[in-house]
């Protein structure tokens, strides 16, 4: 049986086509990925909740993947910290064949149903963390080996696929399957697969976030001041916050170092 994330593209001769013709049907395809994963919803809710469950009870977040689907895991793991103040260690991303394959890929990382579960080990997971595995195609083997052993332990899982009743979504407990169909270039799952992981991945994280107290309103009240943009920002929410003007916010904002410790001071 052949998988949905490698079945022949719905296009043909793409060497053929004029660039506005690859771009075009590209962005064509590319809309039909927000409605796959609306079709999911039902299942991403159900993983929020659960995820939510063990981290609202002090457990900790982690994605395992291959190749892009790895590499998409640690940049959703590596923007929780800057973006709501939460500790490095929260939410931790694995990719097959560790940190140098962030950059290039190492041949036959993703063959081994033992690496995936070593590769844990060293964080020290157990049973009050979560782990979310991410394949496009849902069959590989660091990630299918890794649910198995963690489910067995008692650890939360969950996944993000692309294909339906596949062995990652059969190994996890509560599994998200978002299928985008074929590919413009055929099996390319960096594309729409890739497109449909990283909308997951946002609202997943976003959303964990959120219940876990780290925005207020619709603000960032947590957000890493790492930078002058960042400052800027801060400053300008607690301008809004304590109606005073900009000097008087940046002050609070330096010398509390958050928004939200600057807006609880000056608040009493």
């Amino acid at each position: 049986m052949i998988r949905t994330t490698e079945s022949q593209s719905n296009y043909n001769n793409l060497e053929l086509m004029s660039t506005q013709e690859l771009l075009t049907n590209m962005n064509t395809e590319d809309k039909t990925v927000p409605l796959a994963v609306e079709a999911a919803m039902p299942q991403l809710e159900a993983l929020v909740n659960a995820a939510f469950e063990r981290l609202s009870n002090g457990g900790r977040l982690f994605y395992i993947g291959a190749g892009t689907s790895g590499r998409l895991g640690i940049v959703d793991a590596s923007e929780c910290p800057p973006t709501f103040g939460v500790p490095h260690g929260l939410v931790i991303g694995l990719i097959a064949g560790g940190d140098a394959a962030i950059r290039k890929a190492v041949e036959f990382a993703e063959d081994s149903t033992e690496q995936g579960w070593i590769d844990l080990t060293e964080h020290n997971i157990n049973e009050y963390d979560f782990l979310i595995g991410i394949a496009a195609s849902g069959s590989t083997p660091y990630v299918v080996g890794a649910l198995n052993k963690a489910r067995e332990l008692g650890i939360g899982t969950g996944c993000i696929v692309c294909n339906t009743g596949s062995p990652v979504a059969q190994a996890a407990e509560f599994p998200v399957e978002i299928v985008v169909g074929p590919e413009f270039v055929t099996g390319s799952t960096r594309m729409k697969s890739g497109t449909a992981q990283k909308l997951a991945l946002n609202m997943l994280s976003t959303s964990l976030m959120i219940k876990l107290g780290r925005v207020k309103g619709n603000r960032m009240v947590d957000m890493q001041l790492s930078n002058n943009k960042l400052i800027d920002r801060g400053t300008r929410m607690v301008m809004e916050a304590l109606n005073i003007d900009y000097d008087q916010a940046a002050k609070l904002l330096k010398t509390h170092g958050s928004v939200r410790k600057a807006v609880d001071a000056a608040k009493g």
